[in-house]
């Protein structure tokens, strides 16, 4: 098993992301959820990832009742969640953000009283406020280090400026990023830094949302309803996106078939040899997908079949931003 240090624990190198299993991906189902989770805890998973905005607390909820299922287990896992985005009561895509001192402190006791624990083992901060200077936000981070009400700091999808201000206020545990075969915009500038800072990488939607597993159809997305799967309002699943990237999609069914695995496997596999210290964290709502998953850490590809991969989906093969423009302003930042 590749076990990899986060937060100060060693963990399995792939984790699971709970987003799915509250919203943006169609139907829920809690008692199926719970089931999942139980079994991705039996199968070796310790990494569970969560966030305050997540079906607007419920996903902390589940994971909350989680946590009393494993009682003294929990102590095993490393159980991650972000404060910073609140939506707004009209739009549920509308996202608003708070980095202040207050919110902070208020959003971290709100989530240790949802998620059933005394300590949070990774908080992240989700998005940086722009109208609050990072040193401020990461300041009552550290007190709440200091109150052994976290352990470790985190930040999402912040720029490189951002990363490197944060870390010299309080060390900075992990980046958490969208990172994927389909999504590269770190690899030049961001990994060098985290390389540097001792920062370990946690990559949210490695399988692009789906995408990159092949199961995926355009049906899929027209049959659904937008406001149960965000995916139908994201450029690269939109029409002649779609078509193109699902060529590079059959490319890489092609190779995995040839080499014995899943393109989820093959994409995971790509994934972890980008970087030490990267965690991947696929979310599934179903007990079928995390056995494949979660098999991916042991999967060895070689030299010339991780080239082929970098090639197949160079940056620019790829059709379609990742998110709206609206969405990504808030990123990166």
């Amino acid at each position: 098993m590749n076990k990899r240090l986060l937060a100060g624990k060693s963990v399995p190198a792939v984790g699971l992301g709970c987003m799915g299993m509250s919203e943006f991906y169609g139907a829920t189902d809690d008692q199926q959820s719970l089931q999942t989770l139980q079994a991705a805890y039996d199968m070796g998973y310790r990494h569970f990832d969560t966030s305050d905005m997540y079906g607007r607390g419920h996903n902390e909820g589940l994971l909350g009742r989680f946590m009393t299922q494993l009682g003294s287990r929990r102590d095993d896992i490393v159980l991650a969640s972000k404060f910073g985005i609140y939506r707004d009561p009209a739009d549920k895509y509308t996202l608003l953000i708070d980095g202040s001192r207050d919110y902070v402190k208020r959003a971290c006791e709100a989530s240790l009283q949802r998620l059933n624990v005394d300590c949070i083992d990774l908080y992240y901060v989700h998005r940086r406020d722009p109208n609050t200077p990072i040193e401020e936000t990461m300041q009552a981070l550290a007190e709440l280090v200091q109150e052994g009400k976290i352990k470790a700091i985190g930040l999402s999808e912040v720029s490189v400026e951002t990363l490197r201000r944060a870390h010299a206020v309080h060390p900075v545990a992990a980046l958490q990023s969208e990172y994927s075969l389909w999504t590269r915009d770190l690899e030049q500038d961001m990994l060098p830094a985290l390389r540097e800072l001792g920062v370990a990488l946690v990559a949210y939607s490695p399988l692009g949302r789906g995408f990159l597993t092949g199961s995926l159809s355009k049906e899929q997305l027209s049959q659904s309803n937008a406001d149960s799967d965000f995916r139908a309002k994201l450029p690269r699943f939109q029409g002649e996106n779609f078509d193109r990237n699902m060529q590079l999609v059959e490319a890489l069914s092609q190779l995995s078939d040839e080499l014995g695995f899943t393109p989820a496997q093959l994409a995971l596999a790509w994934l972890l040899e980008q970087y030490d210290d990267l965690h991947v964290i696929p979310g599934t709502k179903r007990i079928k997908y995390l056995t494949g998953n979660f098999a991916a850490q042991d999967v060895q590809l070689s030299p010339a079949h991780l080239a082929m991969l970098d090639e197949l989906f160079a940056p620019h093969a790829v059709a379609g931003l990742r998110y709206p423009e609206a969405i990504l302003k808030g990123t990166n930042i």
